[in-house]
């Protein structure tokens, strides 16, 4: 929630009950409890997953949104965000024409902030956010991808989007790039960067790789 949604809020709900999804949205605007978000709300959706698959909450700032959306600029066809979080980069691409646009979020309270801001933006019901987990997904009909990932399973989900997507998909990671794949292009500076990959360019770099090199 940006800071101004979380004023309009305030305004919105004074002399009213206050409920906790309120304050949470609150309290996030004007991010002033993250630590507590985290360790009290947003940590238990993650209570199923092994540790070393866990991503923290982090979203994504309009520099580095902006940057992944001109990496798929002139593209279409099916979006998904992995670990769509607050879901605006999902609500960027529907705006941008991607049909469908969808996110994959395992954490309730965030899918809620989602649905949230896409009824604020006017968008309810036009994007889809799912309760899934990421590595269970299928993405073999899926032609732009999107990741804010942390490094730690950056690796394994190389393997996976090898594996899944069709030749001609692009991924686009924002934050930290894929660690084993060369980038086909590129978009902003330090952690606003982004980068592309086209997987039919990686399959073909794969082949070219020495036998008994790691992936």
């Amino acid at each position: 929630m940006e800071p101004e949604d979380a004023e309009e809020l305030a305004a919105e709900l004074h002399g009213k009950p206050v409920d906790v999804w309120d304050l949470l949205q609150i309290a996030a605007g004007t991010g002033l409890t993250a630590y507590v978000v985290w360790a009290g709300i947003l940590m238990p959706g993650f209570r199923k997953v092994p540790l070393k698959l866990q991503v923290p909450y982090v979203p994504a700032n309009a520099n580095q949104v902006e940057n992944v959306m001109s990496l798929l600029k002139g593209r279409s066809g099916k979006m998904v965000d992995l670990g769509s979080g607050d879901g605006r980069i999902v609500l960027e691409a529907y705006k941008q024409g991607f049909r469908p646009a969808v996110g994959y979020e395992l954490n309730p309270w965030l899918l809620r902030l989602s649905s949230y801001r896409a009824w604020k933006a006017g968008y309810y019901g036009k994007v889809s956010y799912c309760r899934d987990d990421l590595w269970k997904v299928d993405l073999s009909d899926c032609k732009n991808v999107t990741v804010f990932l942390a490094p730690s399973v950056l690796q394994l989900l190389e393997r996976k989007l090898l594996v899944e997507l069709p030749d001609e998909a692009r991924v686009v990671a924002g934050r930290f790039p894929l660690p084993n794949w060369t980038p086909t292009s590129m978009a902003g500076e330090g952690l606003n960067r982004a980068w592309a990959y086209d997987i039919k360019t990686v399959r073909q770099s794969e082949q070219e790789r020495p036998e008994g090199s790691t992936v």
